[in-house]
C-alpha cells in the first residue's frame, strides 16, 4: 500500500530536500577536482521502472573519480568524507551497478513521504490511453485518493475517464484533446433493441469553481443536436443548485457526476482486477500460441542479454500487449552445447513451458517502439525480438 503523505512535506519541500543533496555533493565533489563525467538522474530516468519499497530520491551517476573512489582497492579518505556528508544531510547510498548509486532517506516519516511522492510520479507516468489494464496502480491509487485529481492536468484526467468507461464495458473512444466540439469520449454500448450513444464532457476544474447551468445546458443541447440518448458531465469541482435542478428533469437525458463518482468507479475498477496475472491467460490458449510457436522465430519470442561481469540470457514470451504496456512470461532455457560455465542456448517453447504460467513467472513491462524495432523493459533487463539463432552465455567472465 503507498504510504500516506506527512503533513508539512508536500511536492515543493521534498524536491527541494533533493536539489539540497544534490548540491552539496555537487560541491563536496568539486572542490575535491572529481565533478567530472558524473551527474544526477531520477530513477525514473535513470532505470525506467516503478519506484520499490524504498524511494530512491536521486541517482548519481559517474565515471572518472567517482568510479575510482565506489570500486578502486585504495581509499584516500574521501569515502569517509563522502560517507559522512550524505548521513549529515539525512540520507543513505547504495552501489546500483558500480556507475551509480541510489541514494535513500534516513528518517522514516522523510521515507514515507518521498514513497508516496514517487509513487505519484509513476501513476502520472501510467496515464496512457492504453496502459491502465496492465498497471492496476492507475485505478488503484485514485480509488483511494480522489482529491488527487486535482494534481493531473485535464488531458490526462480525459484519459483516466476514458480507460475507466473502457474498464465499464463500453466501446470509449477518446477525443483529440482540442477541437472535439465539446465532447470529450463517446460511448457506446451495443444492445439487442439499438445500439446507446452517449456523449461525455470532462471538466478539469478546482473544488472552488462549480458549475452552473450554461455549460450544462449545453451538453444537453449538443446531445439534441446529433440525436445522442444520453450525455455526461464528469468534473473535479460540484455543480451549482441550477445545474443539478435542470439534469434532474425527466426529459433530460443527462447525468452530473463528480469525484467521487469517479472515485468508486476507481475502486470497482480496482475489485475486478487480478493481481496474479498468469490467471488472465488459460492454459489452452498458452498451448496453441506455443503449438503456433513451435522452436521457429516469433516475434513474441523476446531475449534479453543480463548479468553483471557474467554473460547470461533470459528468454520470456508475450503474452498480452498494448501500445505501452505488455504481459511477459519467462521462458525456460535449453543449453545445446558448452560445459555449463560457457556456451550456446536456446528458449524452450514446447509444453515444458506450461509450468511457467504462474505468478512469479508472468511479470509487466514497458513497451517502446522506435524505428519498428519494439523492445520491452521491466526495470532489470531490456528484451528485443529473439533473433531465432542460439545465444551465447559465459558465467566466467
Amino acid at each position: 500500500m503507498t504510504p500516506e503523505r506527512q503533513p508539512g512535506l508536500d511536492d515543493a519541500a521534498l524536491e527541494a530536500r533533493i536539489a539540497a543533496l544534490q548540491s552539496a555533493i555537487e560541491l563536496w565533489a568539486r572542490q575535491r577536482d572529481m565533478w567530472s563525467d558524473c551527474g544526477f538522474q531520477s530513477f525514473a530516468e535513470r532505470v525506467g521502472a516503478e519506484p520499490g519499497a524504498w524511494a530512491c530520491v536521486t541517482v548519481l551517476h559517474f565515471e572518472g573519480p567517482f568510479y575510482t573512489m565506489f570500486n578502486g582497492t585504495w581509499d584516500d579518505g574521501s569515502q569517509t568524507s563522502f560517507d559522512e556528508l550524505v548521513e549529515s544531510l539525512g540520507f543513505e547510498y547504495e552501489l546500483n551497478d558500480h556507475v551509480s548509486v541510489h541514494f535513500y532517506p534516513l528518517d522514516p516519516e522523510l521515507r514515507a513521504a518521498f514513497g508516496s511522492y514517487f509513487h505519484w510520479r509513476w501513476v502520472c507516468s501510467l496515464i496512457e490511453p492504453d496502459c491502465a489494464d496492465v498497471y492496476e496502480e492507475l485505478y488503484a491509487h485514485f480509488a483511494r485518493r480522489p482529491d488527487d485529481l486535482h494534481r493531473i492536468g485535464w488531458r490526462e484526467f480525459e484519459i483516466l475517464l476514458f480507460r475507466i468507461f473502457q474498464n465499464q464495458g463500453f466501446s470509449a473512444e477518446l477525443g483529440p484533446g482540442s477541437g472535439d466540439g465539446g465532447v470529450d469520449i463517446k460511448l457506446l454500448q451495443r444492445d439487442p433493441l439499438g445500439d446507446i450513444m452517449t456523449y461525455v464532457q470532462a471538466k478539469h476544474y478546482a473544488g472552488h469553481r462549480k458549475i452552473g447551468l450554461g455549460p450544462v445546458q449545453a451538453l444537453y443541447g449538443l446531445t439534441r443536436a446529433d440525436e445522442v440518448q444520453h450525455g455526461v458531465m464528469v468534473t473535479t469541482s460540484d455543480y451549482l443548485p441550477g445545474a443539478r435542478t435542470f439534469a434532474a428533469r425527466d426529459n433530460v437525458q443527462l447525468a452530473l457526476r463528480t469525484s467521487d463518482d469517479v472515485a468508486q468507479w476507481c475502486r470497482t475498477a480496482t475489485a475486478g482486477i487480478v493481481e496474479d496475472k498468469s490467471t488472465l491467460i488459460s492454459k489452452a490458449h498458452l498451448e496453441r500460441v506455443l503449438g503456433q510457436i513451435g522452436s521457429n522465430r516469433d516475434p513474441r519470442i523476446l531475449h534479453a542479454h543480463t548479468g553483471y561481469g557474467i554473460t547470461a540470457n533470459a528468454f520470456a514470451l508475450v503474452l498480452k500487449e498494448t501500445r505501452h504496456a505488455a504481459l511477459l512470461m519467462a521462458l525456460p532455457r535449453s543449453q545445446i552445447s558448452g560445459d555449463g560455465q560457457m556456451g550456446w542456448e536456446r528458449p524452450i517453447t514446447d509444453g515444458a513451458a506450461l509450468a511457467n504460467l504462474t505468478g512469479d513467472m508472468v511479470w509487466r513491462a514497458r513497451r517502446s517502439s522506435e524505428r519498428g524495432a519494439v523492445s520491452y523493459w521491466d526495470g532489470h533487463s531490456l528484451y528485443h525480438m529473439w533473433d531465432g539463432q542460439a545465444a551465447n552465455f559465459n558465467h566466467a567472465d
